[in-house]
C-alpha cells in the first residue's frame, strides 16, 4: 500500500485574527493518517501580534510574515515554504469540514493535477452569503468552455511542485481573479482539474451590503484583468450566461435574486473602473514618453 503523502495547508491572512482562529480550529480537527502541516502567511497585517497570538494556540500551525503583496503572493510564499508534497489552499474566513484534506488528497490521483471542492455559506441565514454562494455554485455548474473552468482558491489542492512551476500571478494584488487565471493557465498547458464534491468548506465572509458591494466590485476588476488586460486572456461568457445567473438567484427566492442582480451590477462597475484605471495609466505613460 502506498503511504499517504504529507500535506501542507496554506492560509493567507491579513488582519482578521478572530476569523483566523475559527479557520485554524477547523483545520486542527482534520481526519486522516497524519495531521496536516498548517502554514499561515501573514500578508502585512497591521495587528501582527494578534495574528501571532492566534497561530501560537495551535501546535501544528507555523507563521510566516511578509510585506503586503496580496493573496496570490501569500499563496506562492506558502507553497515555497511548505514541507508537504501536497498543498491545500483555503482562506482565513473559511472553515473546512473535518475530512476536507483527506477528500482533496484522495482526488489527486495519477493524471489529476489539481482538485477543488464545494464552498458553502457558513451562515445559511446570511442573505449576502447566500447570494454569493448562488453565484459560485452557478459558475461551477454552468461553465461551458473548458478554458474557463475553475475552482476558487479557498478550496483548492495540488502537488507542491505544480505551484512552484506554475505560481499564482502576483500582479493581481488585492483584486479577485488570480484563481481563475491560475486554473486557465493550468488547463491551457494540458493539466487536468477536477471537483471533489465531498470536500466542503464553509465560508464566513464579512456581512452587510457595503462589504457585499465591495467584494463584487473587486470581482469585476479581476474580470477585466482576465478578459482585457492580461495574457493569456480568459474570454467572457455570453450574455445569456449572466441572464441565467440572475434567474438562478431568483430560483432561490426574490431576495436572493435581487442580491445576485446587485452583485452583477457591482461586477460591471468594477470592470469599468479597472478599464478606466488602465486607460488613465496608458495616457500618463504616453505623456511621459512624449516629454
Amino acid at each position: 500500500m502506498t503511504p499517504a503523502l504529507r500535506v501542507t495547508v496554506v492560509v493567507p491572512t491579513q488582519g482578521r485574527p478572530a476569523s483566523l482562529r475559527g479557520c485554524l480550529s477547523a483545520l486542527s480537527l482534520q481526519t486522516g493518517p497524519e495531521p496536516p502541516e498548517i502554514l499561515v502567511v501573514d500578508d502585512g497585517s497591521y495587528d501582527a501580534e494578534s495574528v501571532l497570538a492566534v497561530v501560537s494556540e495551535f501546535a501544528a500551525a507555523r507563521l510566516i510574515r511578509q510585506e503586503r503583496a496580496g493573496p496570490a503572493a501569500a499563496r506562492n510564499r506558502g507553497a515555497r515554504e511548505a514541507r508537504g508534497e501536497l498543498v491545500c489552499f483555503t482562506d482565513d474566513d473559511c472553515e473546512p469540514a473535518p475530512d476536507w484534506v483527506a477528500r482533496l488528497a484522495g482526488a489527486l490521483t495519477d493524471g489529476v493535477d489539481a482538485a477543488g471542492g464545494i464552498t458553502r455559506s457558513g451562515d445559511p441565514g446570511d442573505r449576502f452569503a447566500e447570494a454569493t454562494e448562488a453565484i459560485t455554485s452557478y459558475f461551477q455548474r454552468r461553465q461551458l468552455r473548458p478554458d474557463t473552468f475553475f475552482v476558487p482558491s479557498n478550496n483548492l489542492a495540488c502537488r507542491r511542485r505544480l505551484v512552484l512551476e506554475l505560481p499564482f500571478d502576483e500582479r493581481f494584488l488585492s483584486a479577485s481573479g488570480e484563481d481563475r487565471d491560475w486554473c486557465a493557465r493550468l488547463l491551457r498547458a494540458g493539466g487536468r482539474l477536477v471537483v471533489e464534491p465531498g470536500a466542503v468548506v464553509l465560508h464566513f465572509p464579512s456581512s452587510g451590503i457595503a462589504s457585499f458591494w465591495r467584494q463584487h466590485v473587486r470581482y469585476g476588476r479581476g474580470a477585466y484583468r482576465l478578459a482585457r488586460g492580461h495574457t493569456p486572456r480568459v474570454r467572457l461568457q455570453r450574455p445569456a450566461f449572466y441572464v441565467g445567473l440572475v434567474r438562478a438567484g431568483f430560483a432561490r427566492g426574490v431576495r436572493c435574486g435581487m442580491l445576485v442582480a446587485v452583485a452583477q451590477l457591482a461586477t460591471a462597475v468594477g470592470f469599468g473602473r479597472e478599464a478606466l484605471s488602465r486607460a488613465e495609466g496608458r495616457a500618463v505613460s504616453s505623456t511621459d514618453d512624449a516629454g
